[in-house]
């Protein structure tokens, strides 16, 4: 043990994590998002908290919304965090208090800054897609960009080509020599895979990073796991390639970042560092302090529910608790 430990040690390269002792396939588990949208979360889980900053991981539908009024999620508020948003099928108004008001379509990503404190509402317009489908992520904000000022951004345009059997379409971040226009905070990637066809391709990563990967539609293998739609398999890091295959037609989301190593609190729509932190910026969104009210949407905004009785401890990205 002590010998192979000494070995690793010399010819690991300066600034490379440990090898990940194997892959972690993470199911999801349902959770209701406003009153008519249930998504598949798969992270946090108590295997798997983070990977790199990626903190929060819903993935939605496809779901039939011919009839239906689709999603609907009231003004709410968010700390210490960005949202990134993608869409596959459907439409997504997006209004916060910024006073930005912007549809989100499939192939076009809507990334929030929510700095020390932002409000938005998220709902299908009135006239809307009959299929709804899609991804939202949340990004752990540094210091000093988690006490800094809210910012919205809308891309229509992202670094898309082809590798082999791969699409590729880069939401953020870096990734086989492309950079996307969304600003990130801390070294991150996050890249659409579509299949065309059952043959392998092997794509680049980078060893200091952890990676995870997710299905979106369609059956896929990686690392020689296979999974299905609404599973997570987290890769680990010390990785420099990623074989992939499935069927065609499959879509996949490759995450990745350098590990986050702040421990945090997560509770409810806020990401912080203390009891405290949450404790505050929840009497401030009750109180009407701080996060500004979203434009053009009637709707009261949605009341924060009880904190629990019990302190709130910060955890790391293992889920390992601290303080």
């Amino acid at each position: 043990m002590e010998r192979t430990e000494a070995m690793l040690a010399q010819t690991r390269p300066p600034g490379v994590a440990d090898v990940d002792p194997g892959s972690v396939l993470l199911p999801g588990h349902d959770v209701p998002l406003g009153r008519y949208t249930t998504v598949r979360r798969l992270l946090p889980q108590r295997p798997r908290r983070m990977v790199g900053a990626w903190c929060f991981v819903d993935h939605f539908g496809p779901d039939d919304v011919a009839q239906r009024p689709g999603m609907e999620v009231p003004p709410h508020p968010h700390t210490g965090l960005q949202t990134v948003t993608w869409l596959l099928d459907g439409e997504i108004l997006h209004r916060d208090s910024l006073g930005n008001v912007q549809p989100i379509r499939p192939g076009q990503l809507n990334v929030m800054t929510s700095g020390q404190g932002i409000a938005h509402s998220e709902r299908s317009p009135a006239i809307h897609p009959p299929v709804m489908h899609g991804v939202q992520l949340w990004v752990a904000l540094p210091d000093p960009a988690r006490a800094g000022a809210a910012d919205f951004a809308h891309h229509a345009d992202l670094p898309r080509w082809r590798d082999g059997e791969l699409d590729l379409t880069l939401l953020v971040g870096e990734f086989a020599g492309q950079r996307s226009p969304a600003v990130v905070h801390t070294p991150l990637v996050g890249v659409q895979l579509e299949l065309r066809g059952s043959a392998p391709t092997t794509l680049p990563l980078r060893p200091d990073f952890e990676y995870a990967i997710l299905a979106m539609s369609g059956s896929a293998e990686a690392a020689e796991v296979g999974f299905e739609p609404g599973a997570l398999l987290y890769l680990g890091s010390g990785r420099r390639e990623l074989t992939v295959r499935g069927g065609a037609g499959a879509r996949l989301l490759l995450l990745g970042g350098t590990p986050f190593d702040e421990p945090l609190v997560m509770w409810w729509n806020f990401v912080g560092r203390s009891h405290e932190e949450v404790v505050a910026a929840r009497e401030d969104w009750m109180a009407g302090r701080r996060f500004g009210v979203v434009t053009d949407d009637p709707a009261p905004p949605l009341p924060a529910p009880a904190l629990p009785t019990t302190r709130l401890k910060a955890r790391d990205r293992t889920g390992d608790l601290h303080g």
